[in-house]
C-alpha cells in the first residue's frame, strides 16, 4: 500500500469516515475536510479535521499545503435523487463546481491523483430483464444528482488528457451496513436508506414501512438492488488509490456484489437478524423507481483485485443493527 497524506473531502460522512479509517490502518495519513453540512464531527477519529467548504479553492489550497498531501478522495456532494429535481442548481453548483475548484486546488499544489465517489444513477432507467449493468452500459442519467456525477466523470477526462490528472470513478449501487466494530456507521437526516428504515420500524423507531411497489416484475413483485458493505466500499477506495499509485490508468468501475435483493429480501432479513417483526404498509410505485439496478463489477475485481467480504445481505444487516442498537450517551 501506498504511504503519505491523503485528503478525504467529505470524510465526515457514511462512507468517507469508513475510507479515513481503513487508510488510517492502511499506514496512510488521512486528513478530512467536511463542512458538516451532513456529516459528523464524532465520526472523525482517524486524522484532522479541516472545516470547510469545497468551493473555497484557496481554503482547499491552505489544507493541501499544510498536511503536504499527495492524493485526494472526493465524496462531498448532495445526493438525494428527489430533491435534485426539485433544486437542480444547488445540485449542479455543489458536485460541478465544487469539484471544479477542488481541481484547480490540486492542480495548484502539484497533486494529480484523485478517486471519485460516483453513483450508478449514471446509468439512469434500466428495464427488469435488462440484466447487470457493465460499465459499457448506457449512461442516461435521469435525474440532476446522476447527471452532476456523470459531468464530473467528464470533466475528469478532459484533464486528464489536458493537466495530466490521474483518476478512478467508483459507481457504487446501495451502499450498506456499518462498521463491523461498531465505531460508525450511518446516520442521515432524513434517513432515505432501505435497510435502516426497515431496522427502524422493526425495533418501533419508525411506525412502519412503506413498500413502494408490489407489481414490479421481478420474482416477488418488489424492486430489486445490489446492496454493498460500506466496509467494502472503502476497500475499494484504498485499491483505486493503490492503482494509481502504480501507474494505473483513468478509469469508471462499477462496485456491487452482482446479486439483487428485493425489497421483501431485506424486510425478511431484519426480521432474522432482529427477531421482530416488521411493520409494512404497501403502496402504489414511486415514479422514476427501476424495478431492478444491479452491478456487473467483475472489472474492479480484475483491474483492483477487489472482492467483497462482508457484502451478504444477512452480514449487512446484522452490522447495520448493531449500529442502531448502541448505547447512545
Amino acid at each position: 500500500m501506498q504511504s503519505g497524506s491523503v485528503l478525504i473531502v467529505g470524510g465526515a460522512g457514511y462512507i468517507g469516515s469508513q475510507t479515513a479509517k481503513a487508510a488510517a490502518r492502511a499506514g496512510l495519513s488521512p486528513v478530512v475536510v467536511d463542512n458538516l453540512s451532513v456529516g459528523h464531527d464524532w465520526a472523525v477519529k482517524w486524522g484532522p479535521l479541516e472545516r470547510g467548504e469545497l468551493a473555497d479553492a484557496d481554503f482547499l489550497r491552505g489544507v493541501i499545503e499544510r498536511h503536504k498531501v499527495t492524493s485526494v478522495v472526493h465524496f462531498a456532494a448532495h445526493a438525494y435523487v428527489g430533491e435534485s429535481v426539485a433544486e437542480p442548481r444547488k445540485y449542479f453548483r455543489n458536485n460541478v463546481a465544487g469539484t471544479l475548484a477542488l481541481l484547480d486546488a490540486m492542480l495548484d499544489r502539484g497533486v494529480k491523483s484523485i478517486v471519485f465517489s460516483s453513483s450508478c444513477t449514471v446509468y439512469g432507467e434500466r428495464d427488469a430483464d435488462a440484466g447487470p449493468i457493465s460499465e459499457a452500459s448506457a449512461t442516461e442519467p435521469c435525474n440532476p444528482y446522476g447527471e452532476s456525477k456523470l459531468m464530473v466523470e467528464k470533466i475528469f477526462r478532459w484533464y486528464a488528457g489536458a493537466y495530466g490528472l490521474r483518476w478512478v470513478a467508483l459507481r457504487y449501487f446501495n451502499a450498506a451496513g456499518a462498521d463491523p466494530d461498531g465505531e460508525i456507521g450511518e446516520d442521515h437526516d432524513p434517513e432515505t436508506h432501505l435497510i435502516p428504515i426497515t431496522i427502524a420500524a422493526a425495533l418501533g423507531a419508525r411506525p412502519e414501512l412503506g413498500i413502494f411497489g408490489t407489481d414490479y416484475p421481478t420474482p416477488d413483485g418488489t424492486a430489486i438492488r445490489d446492496y454493498i458493505h460500506v466496509a467494502d466500499l472503502a476497500d475499494a477506495h484504498l485499491r483505486a488509490l493503490a492503482y494509481l499509485q502504480g501507474g494505473g490508468t483513468p478509469l469508471a468501475l462499477n462496485l456491487g456484489t452482482g446479486k439483487g435483493s428485493s425489497v421483501k429480501d431485506v424486510v425478511a432479513a431484519v426480521q432474522r437478524q432482529s427477531g421482530r417483526k416488521v411493520p409494512v404498509r404497501e403502496a402504489a410505485r414511486r415514479a422514476g423507481d427501476p424495478a431492478a439496478l444491479v452491478a456487473d463489477a467483475r472489472k474492479a475485481t480484475e483491474v483492483l483485485g477487489w472482492r467483497p467480504q462482508h457484502s451478504d445481505l444477512d452480514t449487512i444487516v446484522r452490522h447495520a443493527l448493531a449500529w442502531a442498537q448502541r448505547p447512545r450517551s
